[in-house]
């Protein structure tokens, strides 16, 4: 999931692919029911379309703006997804610590095998970029799985949503990239599905 999202950024705007990666509480939905035989209310099963159709909408298929790359961060939403819900199998007692070994180690590991293939000379320059990736990476995933575990997740999720407003914030000033009217309709409605999903699990019937 990490080398997929990593690599979409070099041919997608920062927006763009951040909008795309939130496809992934709609493939929670549709996993839990379909493989979980977990409930989903048809209002709910609109929502999940409704966003796909939102992917399409910022992908467009069929144009000239369709860039088969744009399938890496639904991708990497797809794992993304499957990663959460493999989730209620590990031990309530198990440690956050323990969590981010397992993950972090598993990529070192699984990495292992692929960067003698792709390896290039990191620039005494560079190296400061990737002590920052670490840090923010790291505390990132240690700050949002820790949110997860105190407060509800009805709370927590919308707030995720936030990172499309810094995604666009951060790609405009640093790389000058603006998305066009369709990418912002497209993210548009992923995220007001996601948020449907969202408060239809925080209690509301479930139709």
């Amino acid at each position: 999931a990490t080398i997929m999202f990593f690599t979409s950024f070099i041919h997608l705007d920062l927006a763009e692919a951040t909008a795309l990666i939130f496809v992934a509480p709609l493939f929670i939905t549709a996993i839990s029911a379909i493989f979980l035989s977990e409930h989903v209310g048809r209002r709910r099963w609109l929502a999940v379309i409704a966003g796909f159709v939102g992917v399409l909408i910022v992908i467009r298929p069929g144009t000239e703006a369709l860039q088969m790359v744009s399938l890496l961060p639904v991708s990497t939403a797809f794992i993304y997804a499957v990663l959460m819900l493999s989730a209620r199998w590990v031990d309530s007692r198990e440690s956050i610590w323990t969590m981010l070994l397992y993950l972090t180690g598993a990529s070192a590991v699984l990495s292992a095998f692929v960067v003698p293939f792709v390896w290039q000379p990191v620039r005494l320059e560079d190296l400061w970029f990737f002590v920052a990736i670490a840090l923010f990476g790291t505390a990132g995933m240690t700050m949002m799985t820790q949110a997860f575990r105190l407060a509800p997740a009805a709370l927590v999720a919308p707030l995720d949503y936030t990172g499309i407003v810094w995604a666009t914030s951060l790609g405009w000033l640093i790389w000058s990239e603006i998305p066009d009217r369709a990418a912002f309709l497209g993210a548009g409605v992923i995220i007001a599905s996601g948020l449907y999903i969202i408060w239809r699990e925080r209690g509301a019937p479930k139709l």
